[in-house]
């Protein structure tokens, strides 16, 4: 009896490893697990040759924390910064949604940055006539600030976002007092 139980337990076994089909799960990760998220503003890069790169890491799905990188290519045109990096923090209110991370935000930032300064003089001449000279001066410094924004995400991990805020610099060397903050964004989620 135990040579029949043993025999039908290998057969059973050999029978299963054989008819046993090479089933592959194909492994797709939910939008809700994925974590980091790059952007690229496509106002800015049309209007002049300036990049402004960010990368967002998802902590949640009501947080996230990232930095912006911007690179004013053309330092002739009137935008205020040629350099900045621009660390934030982000808190998500729209977190019902299927996606999480998504939705409208409160965004508190710190931007470091740089530009030119264009000053203009006045110079009394010997003759005492008024000649007027302007002149660049390079600066740099440090705002804190608050923006607002929505973005939107579709279930293969595209990104679009719309983002307004401003902040106060702090070292007042540049010849404006606030900061702007904001452009239309277009990235992906991986």
């Amino acid at each position: 009896m135990k040579k029949y139980v043993l025999m039908s337990f290998v057969a059973f076994v050999i029978v299963n490893n054989v008819m046993a089909q090479d089933t592959k799960v194909e492994e797709t990760i939910a939008i809700t697990d994925k974590k980091h998220e790059v952007r690229l503003g496509a106002l800015k890069l049309l209007a002049g040759p300036i990049f402004e790169g960010v990368y967002e890491y998802v902590q949640d799905s009501n947080r996230g924390f990232g930095a912006a990188v911007l690179l004013n290519f053309n330092s002739e045109n009137e935008y205020p910064e040629n350099y900045s990096i621009t660390p934030f923090y982000r808190m998500y209110f729209q977190t019902k949604e299927d996606y999480g991370a998504k939705g409208f935000f409160v965004e508190g930032f710190t931007s470091f940055f740089g530009g030119k300064n264009y000053l203009d003089d006045y110079l009394t001449l010997q003759d005492d006539s008024i000649r007027f000279r302007e002149r660049e001066e390079n600066f740099f410094d440090i705002s804190i600030g608050l923006a607002l924004g929505k973005k939107w995400i579709n279930s293969a991990g595209f990104v679009f976002e719309i983002k307004l805020g401003g902040g106060r610099n702090l070292l007042n060397t540049s010849e404006f007092d606030a900061l702007v903050k904001g452009d239309f964004y277009i990235g992906y989620r991986f």
